[in-house]
């Protein structure tokens, strides 16, 4: 799953949760499986963030 689309899943389900017809039994899932892409898409943006960290200090030291 890129980040791309665990972002959009991230958008369907809040506007299910916040829509009328949100199902109180389906609830707690809902909520586990956006927790669950909230960490991923954290994951993935901490490790960009590093990446692009590193190939800027490797330009800094190589002038």
């Amino acid at each position: 799953m890129t980040y791309n689309e665990a972002a959009a899943e991230l958008e369907q389900i809040l506007r299910h949760m916040q829509s009328d017809n949100c199902d109180i039994d389906r609830l707690a899932g809902l909520t586990r499986r956006a927790t669950a892409l909230i960490a991923e898409c954290r994951r993935r943006l901490t490790a960009t963030d590093e990446e692009l960290r590193a190939i800027l200090s490797e330009d800094e030291a190589e002038k």
